[in-house]
């Protein structure tokens, strides 16, 4: 028996993502035994997953001491994985795989670096464009397992799966409502994913005003204040379910599971909603890279927006340093996404998917 370990300690859509290289290599091998080391955070789009047979959790800020470290790589290595995958390649990782005594350990090579110190086994480049629909965030990951276990085009799975169980079918906290929900991710991940305040409500007014919904808000616990700001400055509260909120990955899933579908700023809450066969219309950072991060767009089950799609000249001349600068304070090209813009590729998403009132 084969026994596979997956480290992917980073964040919710990532290790989301990083699932199909687990329910893929079960193809190859259905009788190993894979494991994912992930962010405690994290674990919940991963659990019930039955193509993953253990979740070794770990705390982010304990990964970074020594001691800590030195007692994960001793559990590591008593496991006597055949293979590692190690899709993310921080510095704790890369440590981890080479003292584990695995005899096949895989990453990415990164462009135009040839480490001296040779932490893998075995590389794996980092493609140049995405050529799937599945993006290249998930392409790339295909491509790590599919080097050196070669399947055919017609038996890879590029989509990721979340398993809910029988109670979590069975969620019924929107039963009480006459009117179908959709959920809108009113923030993003990180200030610098979150579109400008105005402008969500401006979006979520036209929602409610023009569709035969309820909507209700995502965002992290932390945020709650800042998702209160933007509820009370709403016309149509009416049309806001406010009062139902769920503050862990697996309650959101199961709420995301009864909902229509998802409009919201780009993240794991997009991954997960595709993950569960809803429809979502994504709005993009200006920093961030859509061929990437978007997956399995069809312009009508699932769709986005993007900056550098609407004027692409402002991109033009910007060099590296300058699109660096862009990820730290996105703002002012935020304000160039205008809420007209959007609702001219929203809108045709939304009369596909609701009815208008």
């Amino acid at each position: 028996m084969k026994k596979i370990l997956v480290i992917q300690n980073k964040r919710i859509g990532d290790v989301l993502i990083a699932s199909v290289i687990a329910q893929n290599m079960k193809t190859v091998y259905p009788d190993s035994q894979i494991d994912y080391l992930v962010y405690d955070f994290t674990t919940g789009v991963i659990e019930n997953n039955p193509y993953i047979d253990n979740i070794i959790a770990v705390n982010e800020k304990e990964l970074k001491q020594f001691k800590f470290m030195r007692r994960l790589i001793s559990r590591v290595k008593k496991q006597k994985y055949d293979i590692i995958f190690d899709p993310y390649s921080k510095l704790q990782s890369r440590i981890i795989c080479y003292f584990s005594g695995a005899k096949m350990r895989i990453g990415f090579q990164k462009r135009g670096k040839n480490p001296w110190f040779k932490f893998y086994t075995h590389t794996v480049p980092l493609l140049e464009k995405k050529t799937h629909i599945s993006g290249k965030a998930i392409e790339d990951r295909v491509n790590m397992f599919n080097t050196y276990f070669p399947l055919p085009e017609n038996k890879i799975d590029y989509k990721p799966h979340i398993v809910l169980t029988e109670k979590e079918e069975q969620y019924n906290r929107l039963k009480k409502y006459d009117k179908p929900s959709i959920m809108l991710g009113v923030l993003g991940s990180t200030p610098q994913k979150s579109m400008p305040y105005q402008y969500i409500v401006n979006l979520i007014d036209h929602i409610t005003t023009t569709y035969n919904i309820n909507v209700l808000f995502n965002y992290s616990p932390h945020q709650k204040d800042d998702a209160l700001s933007i509820y009370k400055q709403c016309k149509n509260k009416d049309n806001i379910i406010i009062d139902i909120y769920e503050d862990s990955i697996r309650g959101f899933i199961t709420l995301m599971n009864k909902c229509e579908l998802l409009v919201g700023n780009e993240g794991g809450i997009v991954h997960i909603s595709k993950a569960l066969d809803k429809p979502t219309f994504t709005i993009f950072s200006p920093y961030v890279l859509k061929e990437h991060w978007a997956s399995f767009e069809d312009g009508k089950k699932h769709t986005s927006i993007h900056l550098l799609e609407e004027k692409p000249y402002l991109f033009d001349d910007l060099n590296v340093e300058e699109r660096r600068k862009i990820e730290e304070n996105p703002e002012s090209l935020y304000q160039m996404l205008t809420p007209e813009m959007i609702l001219n590729k929203l809108s045709p998403f939304l009369d596909l998917h609701l009815k208008r009132s």
